[in-house]
């Protein structure tokens, strides 16, 4: 009992009461921030290792980057990153972010399925795919379901067999000997069903991209009903971005 306390001095209380106005750490590297400085923009381009930034106007595709912190390093009057951890969307486009654009990275309520408001707005349950990955998303998908983060408590939560579940999540860049598993887990999970993708990773095969090694033909037959970009994504991206498209929180 005494070590119990002597922990709960030390750490605090480690549960997080409402995910939705939960503060990071200052390190952490969320939505970037890209202002309208003049820099020699082909050396900023250069310094991108998986051409996730653009010219004309300067600009950041969050499903592409690997938050590795480069550009922001050495532009630091260009380019900051941002503790805003509110980055998932329904929408690919929403994930570029372009100089001197402040609008905040959300769901388009329009681009919502109906079913998915009216059968998943309680109850969510998903079926998580490891495509090839390196094991961080599936670690912070992991601790989503924590005692700190609980997803649990908003009725998200993980299942074993695809045949309970309304959805899978997938992490990794889709690897050619896990598109077919993939291919029969999404067939084996009962329709009306949803397709989350979570990581750089998965949205755009991250460092990976182009690899003969990948076959990222599942992606070109589905849509796909949310993005959570990251590398890896945050807890309380993951969280945010599953309460946003299932409408559990609104704003």
């Amino acid at each position: 009992m005494y070590n119990n306390f002597k922990i709960l001095y030390h750490q605090g209380k480690q549960f997080i009461p409402d995910v939705t106005t939960a503060k990071v750490p200052g390190i952490f590297r969320g939505r970037p921030i890209i202002s309208k400085v003049e820099i020699d923009e082909n050396k900023l381009l250069a310094l991108c290792p998986v051409d996730a930034i653009s010219l004309k106007p300067v600009s950041i595709d969050l499903g592409k980057c690997t938050f590795c912190g480069e550009c922001a390093i050495r532009f630091p009057e260009k380019i900051q990153f941002s503790t805003d951890y509110k980055i998932s969307t329904n929408e690919r486009d929403n994930l570029i972010v372009s100089e001197g654009d402040d609008t905040p990275i959300g769901i388009n309520p329009a681009k919502v399925r109906t079913e998915i408001h009216k059968l998943f707005k309680q109850s969510l349950k998903l079926r998580q795919v490891s495509a090839g990955g390196d094991n961080s998303c599936e670690w912070e998908l992991n601790a989503a379901n924590n005692v700190q983060f609980d997803m649990g408590r908003f009725g998200i939560e993980f299942v074993a067999s695809p045949r309970h579940a309304d959805g899978i999540v997938i992490t990794g860049p889709i690897t050619e000997n896990m598109a077919e598993p993939l291919q029969i887990c999404y067939d084996a999970t009962p329709d009306p069903k949803i397709i989350v993708l979570v990581g750089t990773d998965a949205i755009s095969g991250g460092i990976f991209a182009g690899s003969e090694a990948l076959n990222r033909s599942f992606l070109d037959k589905y849509p796909v009903d949310l993005y959570i970009p990251g590398n890896p994504a945050h807890p309380l991206t993951i969280i945010n971005g599953l309460l946003d498209l299932t409408r559990k929180v609104k704003g």
